[in-house]
């Protein structure tokens, strides 16, 4: 028993997950970009199972604990929204092509699933041994946001050697890295030696990513409810149903030419706001961050369909 909740309800919820995943991978086996189509669709299914077992709860546990499980979910998502522009810094940072970039997530989300377990163990006391870690988060978001407004205002260029990318010169002194991205894989053996590869070390950034966005969302779902049970799933489904909306964001910015000027943007206020609030200046309520995240979002795309991208016009016949 974890709280209220017996062993079966575990092994219900975990079959759920895993098989869900295993649907998920087996569509996504090849390496392609995500397009806004299958992404809305996986958007539209992360929902509906989350829904789905909001009822499973309802009916084993009655309504008061299917509606703390959907307003942990919903806190979740609200709070999960900054992760979304996070992965996008770390994807530009690491030159990542679109057709890697699920792959990476759903290891990611593997690695989610045993991390949250953790975090939920320990509860809210986290966020006491997390004040130096949100501050040195907080600026690497700050930085990720100057990097990419630099890399706007470039062509763009495909990274091929990785040797004095900020992440090798990091974890060479720990393991062998091999300086090149090899297809998908995260690791490869060259001359009798393991080496992982630029797109593991991506992998690394995003966990760490999820691990300091746990450090506010974890706290503030069980300011909701703690009930054990209840704030893992929540946060398990919210996350679950992001990488969807990140490949909705993605896809949206292939073609909304100024979405990316937003992004930088969201990405300085995420930075600014995990810093104050860290250092205890001032806390910004969930909804008002993310008002102000969905404001910058509409201006991004309103400012691409007033603003479109100028073409050159061909010179006429005989001009």
């Amino acid at each position: 028993m974890i709280g209220e909740y017996s062993l079966w309800n575990i092994a219900a919820f975990s079959v759920l997950i895993v098989v869900a995943l295993i649907i998920d991978l087996h569509a996504h086996k090849a390496d392609a970009p995500v397009s806004m189509r299958d992404a809305a669709i996986w958007s539209v299914f992360w929902i509906l199972l989350s829904l789905g077992f909001a009822y499973y709860v309802g009916v084993t546990h009655g309504r008061d604990q299917s509606a703390l499980f959907l307003a942990g979910y919903l806190l979740e998502k609200s709070l999960s929204v900054d992760n979304l522009f996070v992965f996008m810094a770390i994807f530009s940072s690491f030159a990542i092509k679109d057709q890697y970039q699920h792959r990476v997530l759903y290891y990611g989300i593997i690695g989610a699933l045993i991390l949250r377990v953790v975090f939920v163990a320990i509860g809210s006391s986290l966020m006491l041994l997390g004040k130096w870690a949100m501050i040195g988060f907080g600026l690497f978001v700050l930085w990720s946001a100057w990097k990419m407004w630099q890399q706007s205002r470039e062509e763009h260029r495909e990274i091929v050697d990785y040797s004095e990318h900020w992440s090798l010169k990091l974890a060479r002194k720990l393991f062998p890295v091999y300086p090149r991205i090899e297809g998908h894989n995260f690791f490869i053996r060259k001359e009798g030696v393991l080496h992982c590869t630029p797109l593991f070390l991506c992998l690394v950034a995003v966990e760490v990513a999820d691990v300091m966005f746990a450090f506010d969302s974890v706290p503030a779902v069980i300011a909701v409810t703690r009930e054990p049970f209840l704030v893992y799933t929540s946060n398990i489904f919210a996350i679950l149903g992001l990488r969807s909306l990140y490949f909705l964001l993605a896809a949206a910015k292939r073609f909304l030419i100024h979405l990316e000027k937003s992004v930088i943007v969201i990405l300085a206020f995420i930075g600014l706001k995990m810093l104050l609030d860290a250092a205890g200046v001032i806390h910004i309520a969930p909804m008002i961050s993310l008002g102000v995240v969905l404001g910058l979002l509409c201006l991004g795309i309103l400012a691409s369909l007033v603003f479109p991208e100028k073409k050159n016009k061909e010179p006429k016949a005989g001009a």
